[in-house]
């Protein structure tokens, strides 16, 4: 009987923690035909590595908008970024030259970062109810 009653309990805790969890949609504008797209959301401690809390991979995407369903997110702090492979080389690639990404990429707010981004500067908090992330991706090819 002890053992039905701590599984309740677990159960009952377990519940809530669930049903705070909202819907997350990344809806991407300016997308280019081809290649492949990697739509990715990702806590403080998995940012920039290989983990992450939700994501997409999404194959020949076509030209224009598109939107990306990440499912249920507990609420919290995240980064999104949308890395678009568009060339197929499964590399990200950068100008030797400049030291800048050729393949596309989204994250907020892209706009006047000089080098690698923190955290902090794409940090987007996802509430209880969810949320939909608008991003426009940027070519420099």
């Amino acid at each position: 009987m002890k053992t039905v009653t701590t599984i309740a309990t677990l159960l009952a805790l377990a519940i809530p923690a669930a049903a705070q969890a909202g819907n997350v949609r990344v809806d991407l504008s300016g997308v280019h035909a081809g290649g492949t797209l990697y739509v990715q959301l990702q806590t403080r401690a998995q940012f920039l590595g290989a983990e992450r809390s939700a994501g997409d991979r999404i194959v020949a995407p076509r030209a224009g908008t598109l939107s990306v369903d990440l499912g249920e997110v507990p609420p919290g702090d995240y980064a999104v970024t949308v890395w678009h492979d568009d060339n197929g080389n499964q590399q990200f690639d950068i100008d030797p030259r400049t030291g800048r990404p050729l393949d596309g990429l989204a994250m907020t707010p892209v706009a006047g970062l000089r080098g690698p981004p923190t955290f902090d500067q794409l940090k987007v908090t996802i509430p209880a109810a969810g949320l939909a992330v608008p991003l426009a991706m940027h070519y420099s090819r």
